[in-house]
């Protein structure tokens, strides 16, 4: 073929494509490639959070992973008394009705049956309070049936309420259960939750830092450089006085973790 017929034919073939195909954009045209709208940001979860510039491997991911969870907690500080007053203030987060008291925290759970035992028994200035989680229930799809493990809860996880900062939780469990006062039962079917968290409070000073002022990460408000254990026991009656709003909302945290 010579070289003009050829030329006529490349252009003839070219000629439709280039009619059709988007004139070039402009700088900052939103018509244009280079400024494509962002990609919406990913829903909340308890396993997925936006922002996040590193993944983890589920449990169950992993061909080994058995499920149990066997911890114990010591440095145990309850957040005010069994007989505040109402209007009380049982989250604590500024530290200053936080106090120390003796006993122990033991779990011995299995995630993937959500069956186990938690169970606390502390020395109180009332007496031998004992904590007691009797049956493991999910109250919401992101607790599992009970006990889930690697999970986000509370601040804006989208998992739990905004009462804690978000953390990445290593285990937790919920259910209903009771505590007893030297031996006499005080409270029955009662709401439990307990969590093996990052560090929410200081290290010396116990002060949770939530909300935290000038914020600059969507990572929660904790030192992930720390660990402690949280449970509380709260009643099925509310009370919008009080902070959490529950008429009983018995709080405690403990600082040392020790897996087993």
């Amino acid at each position: 073929m010579k070289p003009a017929a050829l030329a006529v034919l490349i252009t003839s073939f070219l000629f439709p494509i280039a009619a059709c195909s988007p004139p070039p954009a402009e700088p900052g045209d939103a018509s244009g490639d280079s400024a494509a709208p962002a990609p919406e940001p990913r829903p909340r979860q308890a396993r997925q959070q936006d922002g996040t510039t590193m993944g983890l491997y589920a449990p169950e991911q992993h061909d080994l992973y058995d499920g149990r969870f066997i911890i114990s907690a010591g440095k145990i500080h309850q957040v005010g008394t069994l007989d505040d007053p109402s209007p009380w203030d049982h989250m604590g987060n500024d530290a200053t009705n936080v106090r120390a008291v003796e006993g122990t925290i033991e779990l011995d759970v299995n995630e993937i049956e959500n069956t186990g035992t938690f169970r606390a028994e502390l020395i109180l200035p009332e007496g031998e309070y004992v904590v007691e989680l009797e049956t493991f229930k999910e109250f919401s799809p992101c607790q599992d049936g009970g006990i889930a493990a690697y999970l986000f809860e509370h601040g804006d996880s989208g998992c739990g309420d905004a009462n804690w900062p978000k953390s990445l939780l290593y285990v937790a469990g919920w259910g209903l259960g009771r505590a007893t006062m030297n031996g006499e039962v005080l409270y029955q079917d009662y709401q439990i939750h307990f969590m093996v968290t990052q560090g929410m409070r200081d290290r010396e000073t116990l002060v949770a830092h939530y909300p935290l002022e000038g914020k600059t990460s969507p990572a929660g408000a904790v030192n992930p450089a720390a660990m402690q254990l949280d449970f509380y026991i709260r009643s099925p009656e509310t009370n919008d006085a009080n902070h959490p709003k529950r008429e009983v909302f018995d709080h405690f945290f403990a600082m040392e973790v020790t897996w087993h």
